[in-house]
């Protein structure tokens, strides 16, 4: 039977009485450890997986010391620079032996809780609002008698104002029929006796349409070659 837990960031296949180096892990020595990032457990085949871990398993580890890891050195070096550095390192680690692997913690059985039927409440409706008038009446108020002079006095009737016809003004209207009636009569012109040239219009004629004629060459009378 084995497991795969992670511890400090690291992942480790561990199994019963097994020891192993870890990241330094607070405690001291001698103090007991559980671990409960379990990612796998495969218990004689029977493999159960995590998402990511899985649930109610644990793995109980023992401390065993404190202590430091081997150096390591560390060079620098840049070149024609003449620059040359060496440094070491130890990392803090912690020795554990891993104890015991559960897959599951057996969980408390609940207590059965009995449901409790609810108790049933009847509403009872409430009294028409009509019964209740009929029942509680309201207190009659008697209007006392008027006379009807005093009815009179007190609606007086509305007097209608007449509406006052329009002043037209005098002056606006008669200025108004004096443009129209006197409008100067328009001064005939008279027409400009035409002339005979102008009255005795030429018939229009087509306008002549011009073609073109090729000249012809002009023959160049040719030089008389002379004869030796």
């Amino acid at each position: 039977m084995y497991a795969i837990i992670d511890i400090a960031g690291q992942q480790f296949k561990v199994e019963k009485d097994q020891e192993i180096f870890v990241h330094r892990l607070e405690g001291e020595e001698g103090a007991n450890v559980e671990f409960n990032e379990v990612l796998l457990i495969d218990n004689n085949g029977n493999i159960s997986l995590g998402t990511p871990f899985i649930e109610g398993a644990k793995i109980s580890a023992k401390i065993i010391s404190h202590l430091k890891g081997d150096k390591i050195l560390v060079f620098k070096k840049k070149r024609r620079k003449g620059y040359k550095k060496t440094t070491g390192h130890r990392q803090y680690l912690s020795k554990i032996q891993i104890e015991n692997i559960t897959e599951k913690i057996a969980k408390p059985a609940k207590a059965e809780v009995k449901e409790i039927a609810p108790a049933k409440i009847e509403i009872k409706p409430k009294a028409s609002l009509k019964k209740k008038a009929e029942t509680t009446p309201k207190s009659v108020i008697r209007a006392k008698p008027v006379s009807k002079a005093e009815v009179k006095s007190k609606v007086a009737p509305k007097t209608k104002t007449e509406a006052k016809p329009k002043t037209v003004s005098k002056t606006k209207t008669t200025a108004k029929a004096e443009t129209k009636t006197e409008a100067k009569p328009k001064t005939a012109t008279k027409a400009k006796p035409l002339t005979p040239a102008k009255a005795e219009a030429k018939p229009k004629t087509a306008p002549k349409v011009k073609t073109k004629t090729k000249k012809k060459a002009e023959t160049k009378p040719k030089k008389e070659t002379k004869k030796e």
